[in-house]
């Protein structure tokens, strides 16, 4: 991750442009992406693909030749998408085009805006409110033309038609959290998964630019997605310190929003609730826009409550660890295992109690010294063969195997050796996604 990490973070990002793609490239030597490209004019829904954004140079100097801000030296000094431009301007003419954080005086500000020509430099507001009268040339190498913007995703097939998608953003320049702490977690996420010898779910894995990659993405592969996504997480400011936070599904109490739900409560995750609201976010927005309504929520760490390096120069790897992200990564792969687990089963014998002694999950002789036992070996107060009981009468295909852990007291992760047990000895078929009859 760290390697990765100080690959991508100088790459200047855009909506489109030579940023994105170079990116896109990066992760391909980690996972096998395939790319996409839609080109300018296009229309995807509501919207019209951009015209590319190149940029090559830019900077400020001063009325003594001075340089006030160097593209060179931290790629937020531009305004992202600015129009060319080289021209000598008084002190108020060229504060028109400055931006700085006045409540943040060290940082540098990232701006956009990639719907109306502008030009503009970033700055720190102390370098800002140093500036002396007199004439400063602003200078910016940039084009727009007609080309493209830039996708990716990869499938790692499972067992079943059915997908889990995890997505994030490949747009911003030179941010950590707010940038590559997505991207880098949900690559990674492939490969945790791809070590798995046994796959329910098949999961899709998705890289594009925030809203306007998103939308183009839905409208290529929206209806394919329709039929067999189950569940989604869209990974955004998923470093930092602070707890991971989910923002629910639009559907609210799909079987994303119940399980994550669950692990929070039997703390398994430690992580905190959002409800879903379109007016604000990631592009979740865009998942769960109405005519789609995926079961796809948010999961980030400092995004609910602000972080100061929030869309400025502050968000650096420092602020953000790689140590949060390998965290972040962990808890990513329990929801996994716990959608995996989830479902529905079909005691294989309902008439009556099964005779566990038989299959070894059962004493074989009732005594005093035998209380504590769930069989012969396993001596831990009967909680194996307490689970075992509770999961072979509620396994009638009517409860999800996450109700009967709730009965039990227990996580669903907390069952799997039991489900393990009783698949391997036939006690039990499963998972099945539907409710169903004995």
């Amino acid at each position: 991750m760290d390697k990765l990490f100080d690959r991508l973070f100088p790459i200047c990002r855009s909506i489109t442009g030579p940023g994105v793609r170079e990116t896109i490239a990066i992760f391909q030597q980690y996972i096998p992406l395939e790319q996409f490209a839609v080109p300018t004019g296009a229309k995807v829904f509501d919207w019209e693909i951009p015209r590319e954004w190149r940029i090559r140079e830019a900077w400020l100097k001063g009325p003594n030749g001075e340089t006030i801000v160097d593209f060179k030296d931290h790629n937020l000094h531009v305004l992202n998408y600015s129009v060319p431009v080289n021209r000598t301007l008084s002190l108020d003419e060229v504060k028109a085009h400055l931006y700085s954080v006045p409540s943040l005086p060290d940082a540098i500000p990232y701006v956009t805006s990639y719907y109306k020509e502008r030009w503009g430099f970033c700055l720190p507001h102390c370098v800002l409110e140093n500036l002396k009268p007199g004439q400063y040339h602003a200078y910016i190498d940039s084009e727009l033309i007609q080309g493209e913007l830039n996708y990716a995703q990869v499938v790692l097939p499972g067992e079943s038609d059915q997908e889990v998608l995890f997505s994030s953003y490949i747009c911003h320049p030179s941010m950590a959290n707010n940038e590559l702490s997505g991207p880098i977690v949900t690559a990674f996420m492939y490969l945790r998964l791809a070590k798995w010898q046994h796959r329910r779910f098949t999961y899709r894995f998705v890289l594009a630019p925030e809203t306007i990659g998103a939308i183009a993405y839905l409208h290529q592969f929206g209806e394919e997605l329709r039929e067999k996504v189950v569940a989604g997480m869209v990974l955004t400011c998923i470093g930092g310190n602070d707890p991971l936070s989910f923002k629910k599904t639009r559907r609210d109490h799909s079987q994303l929003d119940i399980i994550i739900a669950h692990l929070i409560h039997h703390k398994k995750i430690d992580a905190r609730l959002r409800g879903f609201t379109p007016t604000y976010g990631s592009d979740e927005r865009q998942f769960c826009s109405p005519g789609f309504n995926f079961p796809v929520g948010q999961m980030s760490r400092g995004l609910h409550s602000g972080f100061p390096g929030y869309h400025n120069s502050l968000d650096t790897k420092e602020a953000m660890t790689i140590e949060a992200l390998q965290q972040s990564l962990d808890e990513l792969e329990f929801v996994c295992k716990a959608l995996e687990l989830d479902g529905y089963y079909i005691n294989q014998s309902p008439f009556g109690e099964v005779k566990l002694d038989k299959h070894g999950l059962y004493p074989d002789m009732n005594a005093p010294t035998m209380r504590g036992h769930s069989n012969n070996e396993v001596v831990d107060h009967r909680t194996q063969l307490n689970r075992i009981l509770i999961v072979l009468n509620y396994c009638d295909g009517q409860h999800s195997m996450q109700q009967i852990a709730d009965r039990c007291g227990c996580s669903i992760l907390d069952l799997e050796p039991v489900i393990e047990i009783l698949k391997e000895k036939q006690l039990i078929i499963g998972p099945f996604s539907e409710k169903r009859g004995l």
